[in-house]
């Protein structure tokens, strides 16, 4: 009896700390950024080693590596606002590879997701000057040339360069046309897919360039409708290509200022292939080409030789599912040597190659993924790379000799992941540390890993947590009845007892290489799960599989069938979660956008006795509407896995809908298209199923802008606390 008194008073007095503490609000979240962490905006070491820059309060400022002091304001945006048609605002900034001039942006203007065009300024550090690039409007990914002479830029699908001794320009393409042909820009796809919007590179010696072209005209368009108030909505047309349709026809051109004219690579036959990136070696006249074939499984380095417009293979490699693209690609100044990494022994590693395209060696040497390649410091033969060599929540720094001896990890932690920024010469990096609980601090070392000092540590951010009460994230991990182990992390509510059955809010996301489950910062997601837990809810998050960080059977199993597995697994986790004691079996939710709304939509029909409740942001409801590019690498077409498509479609399984299901969408959305929302709609009317739903108009995939994020959000917390 004493004991009962005791553990009643007990929770009495818990229970009053929990409820005491201050409350999260969506609107503190998502509209007053009451949480925001500080970062470095603009942070970029300079070539002296000795400082570094930052963009604040619209200044370009040199700062002290040592003290942090400012020694100089190179640049305040205000001081030549109306001065040369320039607004005064800074939105971001290049130095030149001298450091003597400062590429300014400034108006951005945003034209797909990753894709913007700006007002473009050159400043000139010395005569202390500024100039306008091309008076006649705003230009697309302006770029200085090595020797900072020239600025290159896309203007109406055309490419030019700008001679800053005289202001002459000289226009490199003259077939530029909307949604026709673009030079030196990539399409939609390719800005989507193969993350590159700037399609036009210098060659090291600033007397050419190489760009793509892209033709367009056999490319199916797709037609959004923008709501501005006017007698009628306006249609934004662009070429869009789905699964199975034409792509882009893509060519790649050398421009020889000494010439005055474009010369045509040639690379064999080009049907059906996409280029996703382009290269110049250490020598000026080769110009490496990525050749990928539309399966994208077989992919071939061809290296251009300028001077007579020869072509060879320098390097090819298959892969019995896909070969994944990324920058990392680096030839070594010997002209002898170049850096690879790929995934063909099993995880993604970091090789050196030779220019016979051989092997030389295997530069790291563990069966864990390399996740960031940071560079080579050829002087001292050092390569810099993060990988999860304690497993796929945490990332750390490491350093190993190019013969991959002599392995170091920069970056040692219990727990916790690291990423880092590394000064050209190598003499000083900048480290990105955070955990899940924990807010990120920014810190410089020295070559010798000593901190030279600590740039930003959100020192006050353990005090805001405090004062809202959050709870602490918990990883755990569970081995399905298919004998996997998988990872997830957990929240609790700070009224949490084990004696009381707790609803359950999943969120994920799941697709392909992703990691939801890491041991680092989150952002402003991390606030709103938190105020999920606030209010009663267990808050849970599982890697399935597919997602990344765990070598590439784990991440490409789901091959030719996205959903089937990945969908298996989250079924399995919150059947495991409902055995749990503490959890109420019968009120378990899932969440997600994007992929992750498709998974949280198939989850609910495929796994309708265990899911009471899903809300799907912006979801794919069937691959054969979404784009070429990104679909056929994981599922190839629809004539050739018509079971892959049928199988893992939401809106084949509409009349399976039991539980409570919230549907959202930006009508404005470029990449996962609203029509996608608008099917599902329609196949759960047929089916005689009721559902909710909201619209965005002319939001995009992201749907923000005039309050739209605290609407949305606003709509999906009171869903949950109705239906859950």
């Amino acid at each position: 009896m004493r004991y009962f008194v005791f553990y009643i008073f007990f929770w009495a007095i818990t229970s009053h700390q929990a409820f005491a503490q201050k409350q999260i609000t969506v609107e503190e979240i998502f509209e007053q950024y009451r949480y925001r962490i500080n970062t470095v905006p603009g942070f970029n070491f300079m070539q002296d080693g000795k400082h570094y820059s930052t963009l604040k309060k619209n200044a370009i400022q040199k700062n002290d590596i040592t003290t942090g002091e400012v020694t100089e304001i190179i640049l305040e945006g205000t001081q030549f606002k109306d001065k040369a048609n320039f607004s005064g605002r800074i939105n971001g900034y290049d130095f030149s590879e001298d450091e003597s001039k400062i590429l300014i942006e400034s108006e951005s203007e945003s034209i797909y997701r990753h894709s913007s065009q700006v007002k473009c300024h050159i400043y000139d550090i010395k005569s202390k000057t500024l100039t306008e690039v091309f008076a006649q409007g705003k230009v697309i990914n302006p770029q200085l040339s090595p020797d900072g002479t020239k600025v290159a830029f896309v203007f109406n699908n055309n490419l030019y360069v700008q001679n800053l001794s005289n202001s002459n320009i000289t226009q490199i393409t003259k077939d530029g046309l909307k949604n026709s042909i673009i030079n030196g820009m990539s399409d939609w796809v390719y800005e989507e897919e193969f993350s590159f919007t700037r399609a036009f590179y210098w060659s090291p010696d600033s007397k050419k360039i190489g760009f793509i072209r892209f033709d367009e005209t056999k490319v199916p368009e797709f037609t959004m409708q923008l709501y501005n108030n006017e007698m009628y909505p306006e249609n934004e047309t662009f070429k869009y290509p789905k699964v199975g349709e034409n792509n882009a026809e893509v060519t790649v051109w050398v421009f020889e200022f000494a010439r005055g004219k474009s010369v045509k690579a040639d690379m064999g036959g080009m049907t059906e292939m996409y280029v996703p990136r382009l290269k110049w070696t250490a020598d000026p006249n080769q110009l490496c080409i990525y050749k990928l074939n539309r399966h994208q499984n077989h992919l071939q380095l061809y290296l251009l030789d300028t001077k007579n417009f020869r072509s060879s293979v320098l390097y090819e490699e298959k892969n019995q599912y896909y070969i994944s693209v990324d920058d990392d690609l680096t030839f070594l100044k010997d002209k002898k040597h170049f850096i690879w990494m790929s995934e063909k022994e099993g995880f993604n590693q970091i090789y050196l190659m030779g220019m016979d395209g051989k092997q030389k060696a295997k530069i790291t040497p563990g069966d864990y993924d390399v996740t960031a390649f940071y560079g080579v410091d050829e002087k001292n033969k050092r390569v810099y790379f993060q990988a999860t060599d304690q497993g796929p929540l945490r990332k750390s720094v490491f350093s190993v000799n190019l013969d991959g001896k002599k392995l170091s990890n920069l970056t040692p932690a219990k727990e916790g992941s690291s990423s880092a920024q590394f000064s050209s010469t190598f003499d000083f990096y900048s480290v990105n540390y955070s955990t899940i609980n924990t807010a990120p601090t920014y810190t410089v070392y020295d070559n010798q890993n000593k901190v030279v000092r600590v740039i930003e540590d959100n020192k006050d951010y353990a005090d805001l947590q405090k004062t809202y009460g959050v709870s602490n994230v918990e990883f755990f991990t569970f081995t399905t009845s298919e004998n996997v182990q998988l990872n997830g992390y957990m929240i609790k509510p700070k009224n949490f007892s084990i004696l009381k059955k707790h609803p359950v809010f999943m969120t994920q996301y799941s697709g392909p290489g992703s990691q939801s489950v890491l041991d680092s910062w989150r952002g402003n997601g991390y606030w709103w799960q938190q105020m999920l837990a606030q209010s009663g809810y267990i808050v849970v998050c599982v890697d399935g599989r597919g997602t990344g960080g765990r070598g590439e059977q784990f991440k490409k199993m789901t091959y030719l069938q996205l959903g089937h597995y990945e969908v298996l697994d989250q079924i399995e986790a919150a059947r495991y979660l409902g055995k749990q004691t503490y959890v109420d079996k019968d009120r378990i939710g899932i969440f997600g956008w994007s992929y992750g709304g498709y998974m949280s939509t198939l989850c609910l029909l495929k796994g309708n006795d265990v899911f009471k409740a899903a809300i799907a942001v912006a979801p794919v409801t069937n691959w054969k509407w979404y784009d070429s590019v990104y679909t056929e690498r994981y599922m190839r077409t629809t004539s050739e896995n018509p079971r892959g498509y049928a199988d893992n479609s939401p809106v084949n399984f509409a009349d399976r809908l039991k539980g409570n299901y919230l549907l959202l969408h930006g009508m404005a959305d470029d990449n996962v298209h609203f029509q996608h929302t608008v099917e599902m709609a329609n196949a759960l009317i047929k089916a005689n199923k009721q559902f909710d739903t909201y619209f965005y108009p002319n939001r995009n995939h992201g749907i923000y802008g005039d309050n739209a994020t605290r609407h949305l959000y606003t709509k999906m917390t009171n869903f949950i606390l109705e239906k859950l």
